[in-house]
């Protein structure tokens, strides 16, 4: 595997602050995020030479955002696997860096997901929900039903069943995540919960409650990587990137081990390239 240490870090961050944006589009919430990052490193959009971004709404975003911040960039990655396409969209940056393709990448999310009343999972047709005329990856699961909850839900009680997890485990993880939303001013809960309180809140599918699902927000981000020629001379300290690593396992679940996950599958090359373990 090469070694892929310190060939690029983040030089600039943007988190939009807007959870509902009905009055902005998609490409307006990623160009604001987008800007302010590239300022915060101290650099311009003309450094830009590699753009990364992911949309379920707008076509060929990758084109379409590099129109609406008018920049040519010689390298572009439209790379979309959902939630983890931001994941992909870094370690495909840091490769293009190390291989001397670019030395500065924007990487780029924006949504209304809230203000357009996503329904994904739902099988509805829409503006977030599949298009009618789009076959659907799976004839057998979503045409039933199925929703991402639903998924979820499905390999909760696969592990609970495996490993004896406990529904008090799971509730632990929505308690941490609250507890690190409420350090964040533009959350849109910030309120701590309990564990008594997940498990006392409505069930949406066994065994996930409500404040076990993710919550549906407006909102994106920007980050800009850079080489470390471009790095040295940012206004920030640079973030080096350790470790990168990738893996798909499914998207079904009938026909899969539900409890294989690529997180574990992706960690080996990214613990293996940052030199290293789960014990560090």
């Amino acid at each position: 595997m090469p070694d892929l240490r310190k060939s690029a870090a983040i030089v600039g961050i943007n988190e939009h602050p807007t959870r509902y944006a009905p009055d902005k589009s998609e490409l307006q919430i990623q160009g604001e995020s987008a800007i302010a990052a590239i300022a915060d490193a101290g650099l311009t959009k003309d450094d830009v030479d590699g753009l990364f971004t992911s949309s379920t709404t707008v076509r060929m975003s990758a084109f379409a955002l590099a129109d609406y911040l008018n920049i040519n960039p010689s390298y572009v990655d439209n790379t979309s696997v959902g939630g983890g396409s931001f994941e992909f969209h870094l370690s495909h940056a840091v490769t293009a860096i190390a291989a001397g393709r670019i030395n500065c990448a924007l990487i780029t999310y924006g949504s209304q997901a809230r203000s357009g009343g996503v329904s994904v999972g739902t099988g509805g047709v829409g503006r977030f929900g599949r298009s009618a005329l789009e076959p659907s990856p799976d004839s057998f699961e979503e045409l039933y039903g199925l929703t991402t909850v639903g998924l979820y839900a499905m390999v909760a009680q696969r592990h609970m069943h495996q490993y004896g997890t406990k529904p008090e485990q799971l509730a632990e993880i929505a308690v941490t995540m609250r507890h690190h939303a409420g350090m964040n001013p533009h959350a849109m809960f910030r309120n701590p919960i309990s564990v008594e309180e997940v498990l006392s809140s409505r069930m949406i599918s066994s065994p996930l409650h409500i404040l076990d699902c993710c919550i549906i927000s407006d909102g994106g981000g920007a980050v800009v990587v850079a080489s470390p020629e471009v790095a040295r001379s940012c206004r920030n300290a640079p973030v080096w990137v350790l470790g990168v690593g990738e893996a798909v396992a499914h998207q079904a679940a009938g026909n899969r081990d539900l409890v294989y996950l690529a997180a574990k599958q992706s960690s080996g090359p990214a613990f293996a390239m940052a030199g290293v373990t789960h014990d560090d």
